[in-house]
């Protein structure tokens, strides 16, 4: 079993930053892919960023050039630094864990056993 805790949404302004954490709980279970993903109202849960447990990072398009993801294995956290945020921006992000089932991939949702809670970020323009 793996919990995930989000940390660090909240109500910014366009143009500011913001750091999103993820902190997962687990004895003996391995995690492999780390990642982020976002649902906005009425929308479809989508890809934000992920991470491999060697520090390889992928970007969507939408976030790319403009966050940066870090992860600390041994602490079992991973860190999303978002600047020049945008109203577009605004959505639950969820933190997901892969602990080595089928792989699909680190963009898909499918690839992911757990997810936390979800954090709330929106940003005002």
């Amino acid at each position: 079993q793996v919990q995930l805790v989000e940390s660090g949404g909240g109500l910014v302004q366009a143009g500011d930053s913001l750091r999103l954490s993820c902190a997962a709980s687990t004895r003996s279970v391995s995690i492999y892919d780390m990642g982020w993903f976002r649902q906005a109202p009425g929308e479809e849960r989508e890809f934000v960023a992920a991470v491999k447990n060697d520090g390889t990072t992928d970007y969507a398009d939408s976030v790319k050039g403009r966050s940066t993801l870090s992860r600390d294995n041994a602490k079992k956290t991973m860190s999303l630094l978002m600047n020049s945020l945008k109203p577009e921006d605004t959505a639950v992000y969820y933190c997901a864990a892969d602990t080595g089932g089928l792989y699909y991939g680190t963009i898909q949702s499918r690839n992911y056993e757990y997810w936390g809670q979800g954090t709330q970020v929106t940003v005002s323009s």
